[in-house]
Formats: C-alpha cells, structure tokens, sequence
C-alpha cells in the first residue's frame, strides 16, 4: 500500500526531529516551519516540498500533523482563509502533537468534522532524539475510526502509542503528568538548594532519598545537574514548563475545580521566567533557588 501524504507544521526541535524521522521512513511531506529555518532547510535537502500557507499543506495532504508551543499558535495555523481547515481534505486527518488546552482542542474538533475531516489529539511524551529514532510516547485521543486510519504511521513515530478515549482526554493527560512532572522538579530544586544552606553535601542528600520510595526518574534528572553540573537530562525549558502548568490551571478553571497544589510551582516558574531564566532548562531552577534563598 502506498504511504499517506503527510503535511507537518512547525518544525522546531521536536518537530525537526518526527519530519526526519518520517523522511527516514519514506514518507512524502510537505512541510511549513517557523522563524528559525533550520529544520526547514535540512528537511527541503531530504526532498520535502515547503508551502507557503497551513492551508497549502492541508491541500496536499491526507494527514496534517501540527508540533507547536501554544493553544494560541495551533489555532492560528488550523483557522482563517490561509489555515488548515481551509484547505482540508474530504475524509483528512488532523493531528495536534503539542501541548494544548482541552477546550481548545474540542472546539478546533467540531470545526474540523464540520469541514469532514478529523481532529486527534497526540501530546508527546520523551525527547526530540527519541523523535528522531521514532520512539516517543504518543497520547492520542478522538475518533477512534480516525485513530485507527493513522495508527501504522503513529507507530512509525512512537514505541509507546495510547489510545486515550474522547477528544481532548490526551491534553488532559498530558497537562496532569507535566503538572505532576514540574512539582516534583521543583521540589527537588528546592531541595538541593536548602541542603546547601544547612551544610548538607548534595550527594548525601540524594544518596538517602534514592534510596527509598521517592526515587523517580525525574529526581535523577535534577540530580544530574545539582551533582554532576549536566542539565541537558531534562532538555525542558523553564519557559514551556511554566506554559504548562499554567494550562493545567486553566484547565482545572475551566472544570470549576480549585487546584491547590499547582500554585507554589507555578509561581515559582513564573518568577524565573521574570527574572530572565526562561530559557534555561528546567533542572537550572536550582540557579533560581540558590539566588532566592541567599548565602
């Protein structure tokens, strides 16, 4: 069987790395990126066609695949007389791969089957090398005729594919694992940096809370910067981590439930982003903490 013609959006970092991926696998791609052309001249050297508009890509493909930093900036590609949904295929699929608020996603949805297409969406999980290996964890959700039409090339993509349900259950998931994700970073930050003001050699301290039940992954990607001076374990910046958290708030606005653990770490996230740290990674927050708490 021949291959979908698959249209991508936004090739960033991770982006970059699923349309080298795909070139990897044969795939046709047209492609439209954003300021930094880097990704975009690497994947026109593979042989990728650039359109000029979201809609142009939509009128070339069978699948739409959008990889970008915001509700905002997804909408803004999927919706006027240049986007996406302008230029849909009869029976296309549409697929959001970044980090979006639940009800935006429903919305853009029921445009989207009102143009007859269909709208997924497929929050990441791991690193852009894992995107550039195909071997992401994928949260999909939606229509699961639609799913199951995409399912080979999502696989192409990810080791670990989910099928999550409705619509916008994947951004749900995707915005309680970062929010979880963030408070354990932070407080690990913290951590370290308290240890410091009491004299407490941080290997000591990691080495005793390793050793028991708060042994994570995540703990060991603040380690690695906190002991080992590596912060590229958790290539996250403070920036997109605090877009996050931020959406996990709205979305518990907008379920009407008070959220009362999300506060301190987004205020903390906040205050790095004022004071310029935004572009840091995520593990770097022990910066912000050591400066915050003096000595």
């Amino acid at each position: 069987m021949s291959k979908p013609a698959i249209g991508f959006i936004g090739l960033g970092l991770m982006g970059s790395a699923m349309v080298q991926n795909l070139l990897d696998r044969g795939y046709a791609l047209t492609i439209l990126g954003n300021r930094d052309r880097t990704g975009v001249e690497a994947a026109l050297a593979r042989g990728a066609t650039e359109a000029a508009t979201a809609r142009e890509v939509a009128e070339a493909s069978d699948i739409v695949m959008l990889c970008m930093g915001t509700s905002e900036h997804v909408e803004g590609r999927m919706r006027g007389p240049d986007g996406v949904i302008a230029g849909l295929r009869d029976g296309a699929v549409v697929i959001d791969y970044g980090t979006s608020l639940p009800g935006s996603t429903k919305m853009l949805g029921d445009e989207v089957a009102a143009a007859g297409g269909a709208y997924l969406d497929a929050p990441l999980g791991r690193t852009p090398t894992h995107g550039r290996k195909g071997e992401l964890n994928i949260m999909c959700s939606g229509d699961r005729a639609a799913y199951d039409k995409v399912e080979a090339v999502l696989k192409d993509q990810g080791e670990n594919v989910f099928h999550l349900g409705a619509l916008g259950n994947g951004h749900t998931i995707k915005l309680i694992n970062n929010f979880f994700a963030q408070g354990v970073a932070n407080g690990m930050a913290e951590a370290f940096v308290m240890a410091d003001r009491a004299g407490i050699d941080r290997q000591a301290l990691y080495d005793v809370m390793s050793a028991g039940p708060l042994k994570s992954g995540m703990m060991d990607f603040i380690k690695a910067y906190a002991v080992d001076g590596d912060a590229s374990q958790l290539a996250f910046s403070i920036r997109n981590a605090t877009k996050d958290v931020g959406y996990y708030r709205r979305m518990a606005e907008d379920l009407d439930v008070p959220t009362m653990m999300s506060g301190s770490t987004f205020e903390a996230l906040q205050a790095a982003c004022d004071d310029g740290r935004g572009d840091d990674l995520v593990p770097q927050m022990i910066d912000f903490y050591a400066a915050k708490f003096g000595g």
